[in-house]
């Protein structure tokens, strides 16, 4: 079965955080990792994914750190998870059909199309704000 990976799950909660503090300024690395519990040196790692992917946007200086670049309103999981995992699909012969022999005769092919379909499209209907009215309250 398929799983998103550290790099997808942590690169979430980092981008969770950004959100919660969306408009106030930026947020220092190091609070976000604290706060999640997450190792520092990964999520610099992850970062740079998330700045080269235009989310977010970095400050130097005394007041500097990470802020989104975009309303948690415009991200939704399917392209940050895109940016984080690649291509999010139940199996690889979806998007690679030529990694395996069988995917042009094989009986369940059409019905992890219509999986992957289904799952893009549940994560392009959930917005980091959707995430953060769903752990408010």
């Amino acid at each position: 079965m398929y799983q998103l990976s550290t790099k997808g799950r942590y690169g979430t909660r980092l981008m969770y955080q950004l959100a919660k503090h969306y408009g106030q300024g930026p947020v220092l690395l190091k609070e976000i990792a604290k706060k999640e519990n997450l190792s520092i040196k990964y999520m610099e790692q992850i970062i740079v994914l998330l700045k080269q992917a235009n989310f977010i946007t970095s400050l130097r200086g005394p007041y500097g750190g990470y802020a989104l670049k975009k309303s948690p309103i415009e991200i939704n999981m399917k392209e940050l998870l895109k940016v984080l995992e690649g291509e999010i699909s139940p199996v690889h012969c979806v998007d690679n059909p030529n990694e395996c022999k069988k995917s042009d005769n094989c009986p369940a092919h059409n019905v992890w199309q219509i999986l992957g379909r289904k799952i893009n499209k549940t994560l392009e209907n959930i917005t980091l704000q959707d995430m953060l009215d769903m752990n408010t309250g």
